[in-house]
């Protein structure tokens, strides 16, 4: 049977199995070597998150996953009293509700590779455009997201997982690390474009290789056709490949 990863997020992890997503290039790099689980739930903060965990990480079962990337902030990060005030959770609530998810994957499997994932970068400009070309030019006045307060949300991500010593990836950062990333990686300021999705791809196959789960290292399930003799092939399927 072969490993799973679980990818738990909002709706940037929703959206991560579309074409040019990050999950869906996860899942083809680990292709006959684990099985990448999508658990995105679009407009999702970490409040509304807790309410999932025993759905989807059991703890009387016996297979938990090999890894898990916790990927929310994008939501809680939203501004109170603005438009989406009613998925605004405060700082110090995001950064203990991230621990209890932590910890209830912890007591689930001691060895799990867990990543924290902080909230991708915001782009005003690029969310105001977008309202309105969906509502009109009095879409809203006032942002209902910023790129500073997302950021401290992204900083509080990066020190309970120093804390609670799990990894990291900090997308805050890194995205804002190359020039014209507000048009480069957000698509309407705030979810990813094909390029961003690759920033974090790339950063969770980085981590997943610095810990343990290196996907070249890894085994396929079955045999490679290449060692299958056509003339007796039941000698290559006598000792599984796990």
């Amino acid at each position: 049977m072969r490993p799973a990863i679980v990818l738990f997020g909002d709706s940037i992890t929703q959206g991560s199995f579309r074409p040019g997503g990050w999950g869906a290039a996860l899942a083809d790099t680990y292709s006959r070597k684990a099985d990448v689980v999508l658990r995105g739930y679009g407009g999702y903060n970490t409040r509304w998150a807790l309410f999932l965990l025993h759905h989807i990480f059991p703890l009387d079962s016996s297979k938990p996953p090999v890894a898990t990337t916790i990927f929310f902030g994008a939501n809680d990060a939203a501004l109170s009293g603005r438009l989406s005030e009613r998925q605004h959770v405060p700082v110090d609530e995001y950064k203990e509700n991230l621990k209890k998810i932590v910890h209830h994957l912890k007591k689930w499997s001691p060895t799990m590779l867990i990543v924290l994932i902080t909230p991708p970068p915001v782009h005003v400009e690029g969310r105001d455009e977008y309202a309105r070309s969906l509502y009109g030019e009095s879409a809203r006045e006032l942002p209902e997201r910023t790129n500073d307060v997302t950021g401290t949300y992204a900083q509080q991500c990066v020190q309970l997982a120093d804390e609670l010593g799990v990894r990291t990836i900090d997308v805050w950062s890194k995205m804002q690390e190359t020039e014209g990333w507000q048009k480069k990686f957000l698509s309407d300021g705030l979810h990813l474009t094909p390029e961003g999705n690759a920033v974090v791809y790339q950063e969770v196959i980085r981590v997943f290789s610095e810990a343990w789960l290196c996907a070249e290292e890894m085994p396929y399930d079955f045999p490679h056709h290449s060692v299958i003799d056509g003339s007796n092939p039941k000698k290559a399927f006598e000792q599984r490949c796990i």
